[in-house]
């Protein structure tokens, strides 16, 4: 018998869910033949067979999120084959047995940190209630029977809960470890645009400044190390886009920004934009940025705090674009501007360092072209 376990997808992807078989029990199979279509927080990757052979188990159904080293497929090898053909010594006795093999789900945590008694953890399981999420008002913090029926009563008036998947689960998990990893520090700054001529860009004046400014204080596009307690300054500059979707956040990248063009920055742009819509973007393409911009005021919103993702340690947000009153030669005008927003890893950059980057940056938005 030969197993084949879900591989490891790479960057940190420890989860995928399955989105289709393409074999079912009893199918001899080719190899490199393809065999199963997952989605993890990157892609949908299609993963081919390790070997000749038929097909004896198929593990998970579409829709089950399975982690690396789960099994997917158990087969009977090509070779295995050709030596079951031959002849069997001795007697074969059949058991009355049956084995019921089921999935085991792997790092489950209901109940930690949760004080309550095994009746009520009973009743909770019973009352399909996630422990972990019942407010306790018992004594010393324990939960009662009381929190339970409350919380199922809740529950069932808010309706079914709906299982994060794909690019959503991805990103709460993600987010959830910028959060326990990344000592965050946010500035807040503006740029007048008002010099800008007709009809800019606005999304390559960003990443021009981006640019800029990374030159002036390279120690914002790098990667930090939090057990070597380190920092590698990459030579190129990455720069990771984050694009919204129905699906989540994605975070395509636009390699080496430093050395294009305006035309073919602005046609590589559109490019990873038109790939993320249709979910055909290539895994590859959303590896390895060393900085970060999110340009949320196409939609609304004046300043933010992004969320750095490690092991990057900069993510740059622009808001709303406004008009407002500026003094101007001893009078007042109406200038458009551009808020900024910078958050650092206050681990691998100062304060120093993230407020220089962010001069250059407003100092490069602010001229004329």
């Amino acid at each position: 018998m030969r197993y084949f376990k879900l591989p490891d997808l790479g960057e940190g992807l420890q989860e995928a869910e399955i989105v289709q078989w393409n074999v079912s029990v009893g199918d001899e199979v080719k190899q490199d033949q393809v065999l199963v279509a997952v989605e993890t927080a990157k892609a949908i990757v299609e993963l081919p067979s390790p070997c000749e052979g038929k097909i004896l188990k198929l593990y998970g159904n579409i829709g089950e999120i399975l982690h690396i080293g789960d099994p997917l497929v158990e087969f009977v090898t090509a070779d295995e084959l050709r030596k079951d053909k031959g002849s069997v010594v001795g007697q074969v006795e059949a058991g009355d047995k049956h084995i019921d093999e089921s999935p085991i789900t792997v790092g489950h945590s209901s109940g930690t940190g949760v004080k309550a008694t095994p009746a009520v953890r009973a009743l909770a399981n019973r009352l399909n209630v996630e422990i972990d999420m019942v407010k306790a008002t018992g004594k010393g913090g324990n939960v009662t029977v009381e929190d339970i029926h409350r919380a199922a009563k809740l529950l069932a008036e808010a309706g079914e809960m709906e299982p994060l998947r794909g690019v959503r689960r991805a990103m709460a998990q993600t987010m959830s470890q910028a959060h326990r990893e990344v000592v965050a520090v946010t500035l807040n700054d503006d740029a007048d645009i008002h010099a800008w001529q007709n009809h800019a860009d606005v999304s390559i004046r960003l990443i021009r400044a981006i640019v800029a400014a990374c030159r002036a204080e390279p120690a914002l596009n790098a990667w930090y190390n939090s057990h070597a307690v380190g920092r590698i300054l990459p030579k190129k500059i990455d720069l990771g886009i984050a694009v919204d979707t129905d699906q989540g956040l994605f975070v395509p990248v636009l390699r080496d920004v430093g050395n294009r063009e305006t035309e073919n920055l602005r046609r590589a742009l559109d490019a990873i934009k038109e790939a993320v819509a249709k979910r055909s973007i290539n895994p590859e393409d959303m590896r390895g940025y060393t900085i970060t911009l999110s340009n949320f005021g196409t939609f609304a919103g004046r300043y933010a705090n992004p969320i750095v993702v490690p092991p990057t340690v900069a993510i740059i947000g622009a808001g709303k674009i406004r008009d407002q009153i500026v003094p101007e030669h001893g009078n007042t005008a109406i200038h458009s501007i551009l808020p900024i927003s910078l958050t650092f890893d206050h681990r691998a950059v100062t304060g120093g360092e993230a407020a220089r980057f962010l001069k250059v940056l407003l100092n490069d938005l602010e001229k004329p072209a």
